[in-house]
């Protein structure tokens, strides 16, 4: 590996981190010596890259530093062309477009050789069998991104039919269904409901009362769930 590449491979492990890390884990996750590892963070800073920190305390690189696509490597474009043709076959139609649209605009500013590396990717996603969904799952969407209430008309495994008012946060796309994940009002605790169940769906324009961010983290906890990185 290049030092080039071993400068690049460091500030990835570093972006996954929001909090300082140690530079003896920062040496273990690049595979490389601790005083390797410090001349590098001397590198980087050297050459204006903004991470903070010294020896025993931790580095963190600070938020908003990005790197030209150009730097992508053959792994990480195979990975975007598998996660965006996943999305693609297994989305609602507009986020499916959104995966196609971001796919092209990556496409246009790579390289030549790294462009027909991307468009000829041999990793392939295999034929979905979604359970189809009982109401707009874009609306679902736009309001966990508004951090509103919605109502929701649902029928259960059983096939009895409730009315609830939920705080939904996330969604969770898996092979067969979607799930949104969300504070029930009327249980007073976290539930998650399957898409293809939801008969109807209304917008309430009313944000809840915790935000999005606090609603995830106490739903891992109580999942049993590591936080995220």
């Amino acid at each position: 590996m290049s030092r080039a590449e071993r400068l690049l491979d460091l500030i990835q492990v570093l972006r996954r981190h929001r909090a300082p890390v140690s530079g003896r884990q920062l040496a273990q996750e690049t595979g490389v010596s601790l005083r390797t590892l410090y001349r590098d963070i001397a590198s980087l800073q050297a050459q204006g890259a903004p991470v903070e920190g010294e020896p025993g305390l931790g580095y963190v690189l600070r938020p908003g530093f990005t790197l030209p696509p150009l730097m992508f490597r053959e792994e990480e474009i195979e990975a975007l062309v598998l996660g965006m043709r996943w999305v693609a076959g297994r989305a609602d139609t507009p986020l499916a477009a959104a995966a196609s649209d971001a796919l092209a605009k990556i496409a246009a500013i790579l390289p030549s050789d790294l462009r027909e590396r991307l468009d000829a990717s041999a990793l392939m996603v295999g034929p979905a069998d979604t359970a189809p969904d009982g109401i707009d799952l874009s609306a679902l969407r736009g309001a966990i991104r508004a951090q509103h209430k919605v109502a929701i008309r649902y029928r259960d495994a059983g096939g009895a039919g409730s009315e609830r008012v939920i705080w939904p946060f996330a969604l969770g796309f898996f092979e067969r269904v979607r799930v949104a994940v969300a504070w029930c009002e009327a249980r007073d605790d976290f539930r998650h409901f399957r898409t293809d169940r939801m008969e109807a769906l209304t917008l309430t324009g009313e944000r809840y009362p915790r935000s999005r961010h606090a609603l995830l983290r106490d739903w891992r906890a109580v999942q049993g769930i590591a936080p995220a990185p």
